[in-house]
């Protein structure tokens, strides 16, 4: 019988990107739900990404495999 393919985690992949180096980046949580009650600099320090934590890599790379 042959090896059966992993599938990749549909939701999980249209959040996290790897980068050139082959780490794995996301975006920040907390940033838009009911913002207009976080401050201006809360909202700046949100924006943009962040590495995802070495805790998680290994099992999240494992959800995005062939990605």
């Amino acid at each position: 019988m042959a090896k059966m393919k992993m599938k990749s985690h549909s939701g999980l992949k249209k959040r996290v990107k790897r980068t050139a180096s082959g780490k794995l980046k996301r975006p920040h949580a907390f940033a838009y739900h009911k913002a207009e009650h976080k401050s201006p600099s809360r909202k700046r320090r949100l924006r943009g990404t962040t590495l995802v934590s070495p805790s998680d890599v290994k099992r999240i790379k494992q959800l995005v495999a062939y990605k």
